[in-house]
């Protein structure tokens, strides 16, 4: 299973804060109450399963509009962290498009969307 260094992270987080996505989107407050309720492991199992049916295959279905921007802590932070769709992913991670990702990919994908999630609860 991949990991996600703390270099790494901070490195991606430079990279969408010069995009804007860091400031753009947060976790209100029925999302927070999500997370607490559910807790870290579900929302890694809901991350796992989004990532590996809407961005791990090599054409993803809808790319582009697969992933909503409000209705589950995991959409939005998809899409605060570069990886609601295979572009994005491309450009922020380098997982080029017209391939699938690799289970070690898809692992940094949701450590990402976790690390994200966990430092937007209050």
């Amino acid at each position: 299973m991949a990991k996600l260094s703390d270099k790494d992270w901070n490195t991606l987080k430079e990279k969408l804060a010069k995009d804007g996505r860091l400031e753009q989107f947060t976790l209100g407050e029925p999302e927070q109450e999500y997370v607490t309720s559910r807790g870290m492991e579900i929302l890694r199992l809901h991350a796992a399963d989004f990532v590996n049916k809407r961005l791990a295959p090599a054409n993803p279905k809808n790319d582009g509009r697969q992933t909503p921007t409000k209705g589950h802590p995991v959409f939005i932070a998809q899409h605060a962290c570069g990886c609601n769709d295979r572009a994005s992913v491309a450009d922020f991670f380098g997982y080029e498009m017209g391939r699938e990702l690799t289970d070690g990919e898809v692992d940094i994908i949701v450590d990402v969307i976790l690390r994200w999630i966990g430092e937007h609860l209050d």
